[in-house]
């Protein structure tokens, strides 16, 4: 019985008291006299990892040839089912290769599943993450534009899997 009144007494201190209220003013006091680590966006960025998941990209071949064999192992590991192949022989040679391939950025998780299932390193996940879509429809990457991505940073994707290369 006194246990259970002396345990009432003291909440109602701490409760009279603004007890948590000065708890977190202490905190606040401690993290208000050191260092700000505050970064401001757009000039500044946090690093990167060079394992980053961002947007996709196509990789060619060092003669210009699109490495994509159309196998669709890629489409069939998707778990979003975000990765649409349409493939047909090609008329020079016969190879098979993807006439059409589509990846929906609003469906996709970014697992790297497609990275990985990809027998010949096609298919890459940059380490770019500031992307945005301003119309309807551009969410949806085609061919041309996952081409243009691996063409315009192939530099930045052989360094990164340069640097991964060990733990692959």
């Amino acid at each position: 019985m006194v246990l259970k009144s002396l345990h009432f007494l003291k909440q109602a201190i701490k409760s009279f008291t603004l007890w948590e209220l000065l708890v977190g003013l202490r905190l606040t006091g401690i993290y208000f006299w050191r260092k700000k680590t505050t970064i401001r966006f757009p000039e500044e960025c946090t690093p990167v990892s060079s394992r980053m998941r961002g947007l996709h990209a196509l990789r060619r071949y060092p003669n210009g040839e699109e490495r994509c064999i159309a196998c669709k192992l890629c489409e069939a590991v998707c778990p979003a089912l975000a990765i649409t192949i349409e493939a047909a022989p090609r008329d020079v040679d016969g190879q098979r290769r993807t006439t059409r391939y589509e990846i929906d950025l609003f469906k996709c998780i970014f697992c790297g599943y497609c990275e990985e299932s990809c027998p010949v390193d096609s298919i890459v996940q940059t380490s770019l993450t500031h992307y945005h879509f301003e119309q309807r429809g551009e969410n949806i990457m085609t061919k041309n534009k996952l081409l243009a991505i691996g063409d315009r940073y192939e530099k930045d994707i052989a360094a990164a899997r340069k640097a991964d290369e060990m733990y692959r």
